[in-house]
């Protein structure tokens, strides 16, 4: 469904948990738009340097030509301009919404940074501390989910919110780790029982499984960069 004779383009990366939050939020309100997939470990296309020249990063939305840059922003803008046309994702009580937003900054700054030092850790102690406090923000998050949900199946209540989206933009990623990591769940049953719920719940659903990128790609697309890291790291101790 589109509004009017809008035009909407979304610059992105297949593999990024951020580009994922905007396509999330443009399938729950049914929207149609143009993908374009951007190179961003090598050149760089015109297009994505001129919409967002201070990052240089994915995703940018480009709406009747304007662009928008950073996933949680986007999530908004989409919210706020498409807010007659499928869920409403940000609440429309204040306190609400600062809620929301406050929990959705949380998943960035705490569950994001403790994913990614668990995953670039250097030594087996650095990837230990990542994961260590991986666990911790997960459990911050089942308390959230609990005071957010207030009992009913997702952070926004009945229906898909602003959290869901931000946190689902990693569902993929999250169980590339758990193959990865032998087994080990990021969000346990035992220790996180309402986000193991809510995982399978969110991935569930047809505008979810519309977007999510394949989590065997993502395996390899992982082994693929380790590989590339330790023949660089045995390339510097042997002093090529």
């Amino acid at each position: 469904m589109m509004a009017g004779d809008d035009e909407l383009k979304l610059l992105g990366m297949w593999a990024s948990p951020f580009v994922l939050r905007a396509r999330l939020a443009l399938s729950f309100k049914g929207l149609r738009y143009e993908y374009v997939e951007e190179e961003i470990f090598g050149d760089k296309s015109e297009l994505l340097l001129k919409s967002n020249p201070v990052h240089k990063k994915v995703p940018v939305l480009i709406h009747n030509g304007k662009p928008i840059c950073e996933s949680r922003i986007i999530v908004e803008y989409i919210d706020e301009v498409y807010g007659a046309t499928g869920p409403l994702l940000l609440p429309t009580d204040p306190y609400d919404r600062a809620v929301a937003r406050f929990w959705a900054a949380y998943i960035d700054d705490k569950l994001f940074s403790s994913f990614m030092k668990m995953i670039v850790g250097k030594t087996d102690e650095e990837t230990a501390e990542g994961r260590s406090q991986l666990l911790a923000a997960a459990e911050t998050l089942e308390g959230a989910l609990e005071q957010c949900s207030k009992g009913k199946p997702f952070f926004g209540g009945d229906s898909v919110g602003y959290v869901d989206v931000a946190l689902g933009g990693f569902i993929a990623w999250v169980r590339t780790r758990d193959i990865l990591s032998a087994g080990l769940k990021h969000f346990d049953a035992d220790r996180t029982p309402l986000l193991a719920s809510w995982l399978e719940r969110f991935g569930a659903l047809d505008e979810t499984k519309a977007v999510m990128p394949d989590v065997g790609k993502l395996v390899e697309l992982s082994r693929k960069r380790q590989a590339q890291a330790d023949a660089a790291a045995a390339a510097v101790i042997r002093g090529d």
